[in-house]
């Protein structure tokens, strides 16, 4: 039996799926799912090729009430920029969920991976940064670090920008590329970056605490989305018992998040429990209390964000006429 399938480029889908408005309540709501809805998303699957930095993760999720979901492949290879290639590439295929066949390829570089990522970020800030928060520091100055800020601006009215990275040219590059609006300022040091911030947002692939505990402020949010591996380490350990603890996905944070490095430490015990982000957006538990409680949104990325997005994407091609499409 013949079926079409379509093909979407990076071109096609920056086009199709701006990091917007849209794109942020499109991962607001899949957050909230996978706390309403019966979601069926198994662990990731990871690859690592230490020789060259790489590393490979496979993701994917299903949601009853969708046509469709997607597998998600993730190449992240941290020495490429030195080749002068990007660090992070791959691509998703869209199944039909009533017959398994393959509808869509979304050959998106890792792009539609990055607006999810920005957008959960400003999902977390939506909900557990005080609602006058206006100071940011980004802690990073990769691709994910603008997207991040600029998907920050989609839910918070910015007055100052603090950009801090272990290359300071790359933070002045950065602060300097941004629009003037932002009134983006590149620092030399965590500690003045992060003074009299309202949200902190690290955007790095360190494997070494880069935000000590010693200089996070009360009432601070804290949205930690560089820690998506076992060996990755972006916080201080120590926060995660002085704050109020959310994770996108407590299983998965407890392997590969900020939580599994406080859970090694021996600070927080294996089997505790927090909230996780999509239980909060349902109002089924608390977010934040009080405006000088300090709130830390550990962001590990989950499959659902990439079925959500690639559905959206999907949608907003086949109402455009958008892409290749061919028959197999």
């Amino acid at each position: 039996m013949r079926h079409p399938i379509t093909i979407l480029t990076e071109t096609d889908l920056r086009r199709l799926v701006p990091l917007d408005q849209s794109a942020v309540t499109c991962i607001e709501d899949a957050f909230c799912a996978l706390a309403t809805k019966p979601v069926a998303m198994p662990p990731v699957l990871r690859l690592d090729i230490p020789e060259h930095r790489g590393e490979v993760d496979v993701k994917t999720a299903y949601v009853p009430g969708l046509d469709s979901f997607a597998i998600k492949i993730s190449p992240g290879f941290f020495g490429n920029p030195a080749l002068g290639l990007p660090s992070t590439s791959g691509l998703m295929v869209v199944l039909s969920a009533k017959t398994g066949l393959v509808q869509a390829l979304l050959l998106d570089n890792g792009y539609l991976t990055d607006v999810r990522t920005a957008a959960a970020g400003a999902v977390a800030a939506r909900h557990l940064a005080r609602p006058n928060a206006h100071v940011a520091a980004i802690l990073g100055a990769g691709k994910q670090a603008e997207m991040q800020l600029r998907a920050l601006a989609l839910v918070r009215r910015l007055s100052a920008v603090r950009i801090w990275a272990r290359d300071p040219a790359k933070a002045a590059t950065l602060a300097a590329r941004l629009d003037p609006g932002f009134c983006a300022t590149a620092v030399t040091s965590v500690a003045e970056a992060v003074a009299g911030a309202d949200i902190i947002v690290t955007t790095t692939p360190a494997t070494d605490p880069i935000l000590p505990e010693r200089v996070v402020e009360p009432g601070q949010h804290i949205t930690a989305m560089g820690s998506d591996a076992e060996h990755k380490n972006e916080l201080d350990p120590r926060l995660i018992a002085r704050t109020l603890y959310v994770a996108d996905r407590l299983s998965q944070t407890r392997l590969m998040g900020e939580l599994h490095h406080a859970i090694t430490a021996g600070l927080i015990a294996g089997d505790a429990d927090f909230s996780e982000l999509g239980a909060i957006i349902a109002g089924r538990c608390p977010g934040r209390t009080a405006p000088a409680q300090i709130t830390l949104a550990d962001l590990t990325g989950t499959g659902i964000q990439d079925t959500a997005i690639a559905a959206l994407a999907v949608t907003r091609a086949r109402a455009a006429g958008a892409g290749h499409s061919f028959v197999v």
